[in-house]
């Protein structure tokens, strides 16, 4: 099968597309034929290098964790799963013709592979930050470069909870942000009075690492109501960094949920082959993304 692998760490350019061995379900696990894989941030920070102190991997390695796509084979002691069904999660290497998930939930209705695909780790990381941040109905919470997957997933959950949200992002995201229902404002000189006059913050999300997490403590007093998942350094100022997945499992099941009901939407900016894999990681780098990255495979 074919699949985008790297055997150093480094720019885009170490990205390859090379033939490799089927991989297999283990106990627990699914495998499915990859009609789609998320492109998420997380992958290009692993390909370069930079959680290898934290979380390790032995390279030659795979890239991706987000898919959906068929069942074609099912481990040991999964059940409630068959050959053949439609299904998006997590697993690893996903950017490939075959992957193995360790958390899935069956595609919702109307929901297209690549639309499915930009779905479960900007959901769970979400649903975690906003637990995290502690922010309930009736309150405000500001998300900082809140027009990528991630902040698309945050404000209309909030919504959903009765939680006031403000997101900044580029001037061309301004009527995007609005149509999830957030109360918008562009970053940039300023800013910070912009969102003032927005209203009161209670909780803020630093989703891009733009290095805001100062000001962000500024608008809401209080350090420990700052949760970044983009910016190493926020303990640094007393905010908390927010890496380590909870449940996935249960996160799609809520995914699948609010998307069958209406209530979450993320679209697809934008989609690429495999053999486009540095493309996408380059753009990715680059933010400003309107919705979700994903390869169609």
């Amino acid at each position: 099968m074919k699949r985008v692998s790297f055997a150093e760490f480094g720019g885009p350019d170490v990205l390859q597309l090379v033939d490799a061995e089927e991989p297999h379900a283990g106990p627990g696990q699914i495998r499915i034929a990859v009609r789609a894989a998320g492109v998420n941030p997380v992958d290009w920070r692993i390909r370069e290098g930079q959680f290898q102190k934290v979380r390790p991997i032995e390279l030659p390695a795979g890239v991706g964790q987000d898919a959906s796509g068929v069942v074609d084979e099912v481990g040991e002691g999964v059940e409630g799963v068959e050959v053949g069904e439609h299904v998006f999660g997590e697993g690893s290497s996903t950017y490939a013709e075959f992957a193995v998930l360790s958390a899935w939930a069956r595609m919702p209705e109307g929901l297209t592979f690549a639309e499915a695909a930009g779905y479960p780790s900007v959901v769970e990381t979400a649903l975690r930050i906003i637990r995290q941040a502690g922010v309930r109905s009736g309150q405000t919470l500001l998300a900082s470069g809140a027009s990528g997957g991630v902040g698309s997933a945050v404000l209309q959950i909030a919504r959903d909870r009765g939680i006031t949200v403000i997101g900044t992002a580029g001037a061309a995201n301004q009527d995007y942000l609005r149509s999830l229902g957030a109360l918008a404002t562009t970053y940039g000189e300023g800013w910070v009075e912009r969102v003032r006059r927005l209203g009161h913050v209670d909780a803020a999300l630093d989703l891009a690492g733009s290095g805001v997490i100062r000001e962000l403590v500024e608008l809401t007093g209080d350090p420990q109501k700052v949760i970044s998942i983009a910016d190493l350094a926020a303990p640094e100022f007393g905010a908390r960094y927010s890496g380590v997945a909870g449940s996935v499992p249960e996160a799609l099941a809520e995914a699948a949920g609010l998307i069958s009901r209406g209530k979450l939407r993320i679209p697809v900016e934008k989609s690429y082959t495999l053999a486009e894999a540095a493309a996408a990681h380059i753009d990715s780098h680059a933010g400003h993304t309107r919705g979700r990255r994903v390869m169609l495979v």
